[in-house]
């Protein structure tokens, strides 16, 4: 599904227009990501989570050149499905 699927979905279930409900899902796009730029998790409740995961410094390797080099300490973003959607998917037959 990609944004413009999402914003059809939208208008057809609340009859919106879809200039104004492709306004609404990219302010929502934007303020999940300013949220998680500032370091903020962001949590919706019965949908999910978009959090921040560290990942810890490690020793990779260059195999062209054979060199091994030092990745630092870095967050990546994340998203956590809530228990009930994650049991909806699983009971989907």
């Amino acid at each position: 599904m990609t944004k413009a699927d999402i914003v059809a979905d939208i208008t057809a279930k609340t009859g919106v227009d879809k200039a104004t409900a492709l306004i609404v899902v990219e302010a929502f796009m934007d303020s999940v990501k300013e949220s998680m730029i500032s370091g903020e998790n962001v949590y919706l409740r019965g949908f999910g989570s978009f959090i921040l995961k560290k990942r810890a410094t490690k020793t990779a390797r260059n195999i062209s050149k054979n060199t091994a080099l030092i990745v630092p300490e870095h967050n990546i973003p994340a998203f956590k499905p809530a228990k009930s959607f994650s049991t909806a998917i699983a009971n989907k037959k």
